[in-house]
C-alpha cells in the first residue's frame, strides 16, 4: 500500500474539534500524524492546499438495488457513484429483491462490497419478514452477520404493536430503528405533494398530515418502550416539530433529510416531471425553509441522498405511474454547499457535521472521524471547482436526477478507503 501525505488541506472533522491548515500523513492504511508542515518522506504527496480535508462521508438511506435489480443499479455501479460523490460509507436499504430478511444476505453484500475495495456498505435490514409488517426478523441474528439498523423502507412499520415490540428488541441490541413515515391511509394512491401543483396537474396529493402521523406515533412509542427512532428522509415542517420537541423532552429519537428536499419545492416537479417524484414528496415552500431552519439550530442530524436510481423507460413513464425515486450520490455535497454553505445558512464545519459524525451518531460506529491512529477514511473538497453535473456522465446506471445540468461550485477531489485512493477527480 502507498503511504500518502496530504499537503496543507484545511482539515476539518467536527467530532474531533479540528478545523486547521493541517498535513495528514496516511502509511498502511492509517492515519499516522495530523500536524503542520510534516515532512514527505517516502510518501506519494497529494497537494490540498485551498482544499477541504474531511472524514469520510457517510450516507445512512440509499437503495443500491442488487440483487433483484440491476438494470437500475449494482454494487458496484452504485458504490462507484458513491465514492465519486465522497462517501466512502454508506447504507443500504432492505427493500431489494428478495427483502434483505437473511443474514446469509447482509454477509454476502458486506463480502461482494468489500471484493470491490470501494466504499464500505452498513446494511440496514428489514424490520418484519419480507417488509409485510406481519413477524419481525431475527433481530440478533442479522446484527451479527453486520446489520447496523432495521427498517422496512418504501414503506412505514405496519402497526402500532410491531414497532414497539422492534424498539424493544433494537434496544436490547443497541441498534435503532428506522421508518419511513408515511400514514398509508391519508396518502393511498398519492403522486406528489397535495397542494396546488398537484390540483393543476390533476393529481392525487400526498398530504404533510401522513408524515406527521406517522412520526407522532413513532415518537410515542419511542417514549414509551424505550430504544431510538431515527426518521428517514423528513419532509415537512410539522415532522420536524415533532422531532424538535421530542429532543428536549430527551426521546432517542433523531432525523435525516435529503438533498433534494432541501434544494427543491413541489414547484420544481412541473420543470423536471418524474426526475422529480419521490416518497416523501417535494413539500411547500414554507415546509423547505423550516427544513433550512432545522439544519441550522441542530434538530436534523444528517443529510442522507436516499439515492433510489430507476431505469431511464421506467421514469419515462406518466407521472402517475412512474416509480418513485430520484439518484443523488453524486451530487449531494455540490447541493450541501449551494443550497446551504454558499448562502451562509450554515458554516462549513457543521455540513461535514451533517455528512459524517451526525450519521455515524445515528447508527453508533465509529465513523466520521479524522484522528491519528484512526482509519484513514477522508474526503477531499475542491470548494472553488466549477462544474456542471451531467446524469449521463455519472457513475450510476441511472438517471433519474432533477439536477441534471446545474452548475454548481465545489466538488469532491479524492475519496480514501484505508488510505487507498477509491476516487480521483480528473
Amino acid at each position: 500500500m502507498v503511504n500518502l501525505l496530504i499537503k496543507g488541506g484545511r482539515v476539518i472533522s467536527p467530532a474531533d474539534n479540528l478545523d486547521d491548515e493541517l498535513d495528514v500523513l496516511i502509511e498502511d492504511g492509517t492515519i499516522r500524524r495530523i500536524a503542520p508542515n510534516l515532512p514527505g518522506v517516502e510518501a506519494l504527496v497529494l497537494e490540498a492546499r485551498g482544499h477541504i480535508v474531511a472524514p469520510g462521508f457517510v450516507d445512512l438511506h440509499v437503495h443500491l438495488r442488487e440483487p433483484g435489480d440491476t438494470d437500475s443499479e449494482t454494487l458496484e455501479s452504485g458504490l462507484r457513484a458513491a465514492v465519486a460523490g465522497g462517501f466512502t460509507a454508506v447504507c443500504p436499504m432492505p427493500n431489494t429483491r428478495p427483502v434483505n430478511d437473511e443474514p446469509e444476505l447482509t454477509r454476502a453484500m458486506i463480502e461482494k462490497a468489500r471484493d470491490l475495495g470501494l466504499a464500505r456498505i452498513f446494511p440496514i435490514a428489514a424490520v418484519s419478514e419480507g417488509s409485510r409488517g406481519e413477524r419481525l426478523t431475527d433481530f440478533e441474528r442479522l446484527c451479527k452477520a453486520g446489520a447496523v439498523a432495521f427498517s422496512d423502507d418504501g414503506r412505514p412499520v405496519k402497526t402500532d404493536a410491531l414497532l414497539r415490540q422492534a424498539l424493544r428488541q433494537a434496544q436490547r441490541l443497541g441498534v435503532p430503528i428506522i421508518d419511513h413515515c408515511e400514514d398509508l391511509r391519508l396518502s393511498a394512491g398519492g403522486v406528489i405533494n397535495a397542494g396546488s401543483v398537484a390540483e393543476r396537474l390533476n393529481l392525487l396529493g400526498i398530504p404533510n398530515r401522513s408524515e406527521e402521523a406517522c412520526v407522532a406515533r413513532d415518537i410515542q412509542a419511542c417514549a414509551a418502550e424505550g430504544g431510538a427512532i431515527h426518521i428517514a428522509h423528513l419532509s415537512t415542517a410539522e415532522a420536524l416539530e415533532r422531532v424538535r420537541a421530542a429532543k428536549r423532552e430527551g426521546i432517542r429519537v433523531t432525523c435525516e433529510v435529503t438533498p433534494h428536499h432541501l434544494a427543491l419545492t413541489e414547484n420544481d416537479v412541473a420543470v423536471y416531471g418524474t426526475s422529480a417524484k419521490m416518497n416523501p414528496p417535494l413539500r411547500g415552500t414554507a415546509d423547505r425553509e423550516a427544513i433550512l431552519r432545522g439544519l441550522a439550530d441542530g434538530t436534523v442530524d444528517a443529510i442522507a441522498t436516499d439515492h433510489a436510481p430507476h431505469a431511464p423507460e421506467r421514469k419515462a413513464l406518466p407521472m402517475a405511474t412512474a416509480p418513485f425515486g430520484v439518484i443523488g450520490l453524486e451530487t449531494a455535497v455540490a447541493v450541501a454547499l449551494r443550497e446551504l454553505v454558499q448562502p451562509g445558512r450554515i458554516s462549513l464545519g457543521r455540513m461535514i457535521e451533517l455528512f459524517t459524525s451526525g450519521p455515524a451518531g445515528v447508527i453508533h460506529r465509529p465513523l466520521g472521524r479524522l484522528k491519528e491512529n484512526g482509519p484513514a477514511h477522508l474526503t477531499i473538497i475542491d470548494p472553488r471547482l466549477e462544474w456542471v453535473y451531467s446524469a449521463a456522465q455519472g457513475y450510476s446506471k441511472s438517471q433519474n436526477s432533477p439536477f441534471d445540468g446545474w452548475r454548481f461550485r465545489g466538488a469532491v477531489r479524492w475519496s480514501l478507503v484505508a488510505g487507498k485512493l477509491v476516487y480521483q477527480r480528473c
